[in-house]
């Protein structure tokens, strides 16, 4: 799929095996901006332990409010090896991580097969979590079948006029409900231990934008009405003016808490009751688990 690569829904063609840069400014070379045992995820992704994060350098995507954009955008990080990032994997569990959690990582999915095999003859244990922006091309999602444990995709955006305006996708919508249609028929409703800590199953990430509540409701009722109401949700507050995110007037500012409010009563009127909500400050939980 990469030497004319289609492996996201671009299917921009570069010859990526060749050395060639796609869309992502990814070529065959696997490239990771940061290692970390971390904290500050879904509860039952963090748990006590901590998930093992390996966040990769760029994206498919090129949102306008991107908070980590010198990675996505400017590609900070540095090349490893195939046999490097399996030892990652490796040290990562003998750290004690619940889980590998691989971030931003659809341009490198092919990589991450072969190293999540490779790793798992060597004795990989834990959960493989796939943690990406949801414009996933589901061909792509189907070879990952039986090596992804958790899927973790975003839902940004419900009208592809507003996908085009923010990320310059015009195909959004339905390339994502397909991806977050085929996730759900491998993995299910996320599947959590005595312990609270996620074993298997889907968890869908939506981060509220000011001044666009009709994106949140759209995106709530697609995945109450055609995947399952028992879809585990992080509905996330903590959206600040980023990259080039003042380029918009009404992405210049904050969420105001009576946005994110709105919000939360979507969810509620459509009893989307498993997952998390937040205020401005910090994580609440506040459903069944």
């Amino acid at each position: 799929m990469m030497d004319k690569c289609e492996i996201c829904p671009r299917k921009c063609k570069a010859e990526r095996n060749n050395g060639k840069a796609g869309f992502c400014k990814a070529s065959d070379k696997i490239r990771i901006a940061s290692i970390n045992v971390h904290t500050g995820e879904e509860p039952p992704i963090s748990g006590i332990k901590g998930s093992g994060t390996i966040f990769f350098s760029n994206c498919v995507l090129s949102c306008v409010f991107c908070q980590n954009y010198p990675i996505s955008q400017l590609g900070n990080g540095k090349e490893i090896s195939l046999s490097g990032l399996v030892d990652i994997i490796l040290s990562l569990q003998k750290r004690g991580s619940h889980n590998i959690n691989f971030v931003t990582p659809t341009h490198f999915s092919a990589h991450i097969a072969k190293a999540a095999y490779e790793a798992k003859t060597k004795g990989l244990k834990i959960p493989i979590v796939y943690n990406c922006g949801g414009y996933e091309n589901y061909q792509t999602l189907r070879l990952l079948e039986g090596i992804v444990d958790i899927y973790l995709p975003d839902i940004k955006y419900s009208d592809n006029e507003t996908a085009f305006k923010y990320c310059g996708v015009k195909n959004y919508v339905e390339v994502s409900k397909l991806a977050l249609q085929e996730m759900y028929r491998q993995v299910g409703d996320l599947v959590i231990d005595d312990d609270g800590i996620a074993k298997k199953g889907l968890l869908i990430r939506h981060l509220v934008l000011p001044q666009n509540l009709q994106n949140t409701k759209k995106a709530l009722e697609f995945i109450a009405k055609e995947l399952s109401d028992r879809t585990f949700i992080s509905l996330m507050s903590q959206y600040y003016p980023a990259y080039k995110a003042y380029n918009f007037k009404e992405l210049s500012n904050p969420l105001t808490k009576e946005e994110y409010d709105l919000a939360v009563n979507e969810l509620k009127k459509l009893n989307l009751e498993n997952g998390w909500i937040q205020d401005l400050h910090r994580e609440l939980p506040v459903a069944k688990t």
